[in-house]
């Protein structure tokens, strides 16, 4: 059964609250009269009600929850320039938990400031009226301290948070999208006001939106102060994006069988529905209107390279070989984030082609004047996306 958590217990619960809060950036300490506890965030004073479930069933878990907010607010209502904010320590919580809380405070307490905390970390935070629920990723000292209480040896620790792994390129160009035209950026353009609105436009889990929230936030590329999830500190951001961006990916020279003209064959290619396409690169630029470098064998993304030019069944593909000397017709190429380039891809006349970041992206280490064309599409398109967010 759900109890209450009594703050004569030994000190160490105090202890693990201290540190999994000070893994976040924020400072606890046990109040003695009043609240249960008192924390202190971005300099923000919360008053804290604290409540204990050794299971992490929704039914159980969201009424102590509601009853937490409930007494929080009547101890804020008692000090002067103080917030509100519950704590819910779950002994056992499953993943489905998270996503069930958000839903029940996104419906009925949208500006409720709260936190759940297992053994592993603080998993789930809200501190302010106008932020998102995130998932905080666990602490590395927490779980070092967690091993050695168990006497755990061997513990592999956590894994760095890649910014920019394919799905957060995909969530990046979500929140950026507001500001790019539609003609540059294929995706929806609305205002996030948590991480399950963006979960929902993303088509992904709740879970992978959060954290991506939480990491920015931690880095401070969210505005603490708008209504919306807003990135701000872009220029920082995109000059991390395109350093991530390096890698090399793998592609393949190619020549159409006949020789006629290739812009005909390259078309009929591009829009055959066998074989997922687009047009990347210095093409790309060209179809979006921001060409600057020519002469560049046209690019054609592909989820895979092996045998995609061997289906019999599909002429256009049938007619291509490799080409691995001389100049080729084209360059099949093989994106490094597959989702985030086929889901922002814009059709343009019938033919799909990058988006605008991608295009920026895959051109700036590119050999055959990449940098220039990538400075082009900056000064351009990007450069005033950039400073709108760093206002």
């Amino acid at each position: 059964m759900p109890i209450h958590l009594d703050r004569d217990r030994e000190s160490a619960d105090a202890a693990r609250l201290a540190d999994h809060f000070g893994q976040i950036g924020a400072r606890y300490t046990e109040a003695k009269t009043g609240p249960d506890a008192e924390i202190v965030q971005a300099g923000v004073r919360y008053a804290v009600a604290i409540k204990r479930a050794s299971q992490g069933r929704s039914d159980r878990v969201i009424p102590l929850l509601s009853q937490a907010i409930l007494e929080a607010q009547r101890h804020a209502a008692e000090l002067k320039g103080v917030r509100p904010m519950a704590v819910l320590w779950v002994e056992q919580a499953p993943e489905s938990l998270f996503g069930r809380v958000t839903a029940f405070l996104d419906a009925y307490r949208p500006r409720a400031a709260i936190a759940i905390v297992t053994p592993q970390g603080v998993s789930l935070v809200r501190w302010n009226d106008k932020g998102p629920c995130d998932m905080a990723a666990p602490a590395p000292t927490s779980l070092r301290h967690g091993a050695r209480r168990q006497g755990a040896v061997g513990t592999a620790p956590p894994k760095a948070f890649n910014l920019f792994s394919d799905l957060n390129q995909w969530l990046l160009k979500l929140l950026l999208a507001p500001d790019i035209r539609a003609d540059l950026l294929n995706a929806p353009r609305q205002a996030y006001r948590s991480g399950t609105e963006l979960a929902h436009a993303a088509q992904c889990s709740q879970m992978s939106a959060s954290r991506l929230l939480q990491h920015l936030r931690r880095e401070g590329f969210l505005d603490e102060y708008s209504a919306g999830l807003r990135l701000v500190r872009r220029q920082e951001l995109f000059k991390r994006w395109r350093a991530a961006a390096m890698r090399s990916a793998p592609d393949m020279p190619m020549r159409f069988t006949v020789r006629a003209a290739v812009p005909q064959q390259l078309k009929a290619l591009l829009q055959s529905d066998q074989v997922q396409t687009c047009l990347g690169l210095f093409a790309a630029a060209d179809a979006l209107g921001v060409g600057h470098v020519s002469g560049v064998p046209p690019h054609v993304y592909v989820p895979r390279l092996p045998a995609l030019a061997q289906g019999r069944y599909n002429p256009p593909w049938a007619a291509l070989n490799s080409h691995p000397e001389g100049t080729p017709d084209l360059i099949l190429r093989q994106p490094m984030a597959p989702l985030a380039t086929f889901r922002g891809a814009v059709n343009q006349g019938g033919t799909w082609c990058a988006d605008i970041i991608q295009v920026w992206l895959d051109v700036s280490h590119h050999p055959a004047r990449g940098q220039e064309q990538a400075d082009h599409i900056y000064s351009t398109v990007l450069q005033p996306i950039v400073e709108q967010g760093d206002a």
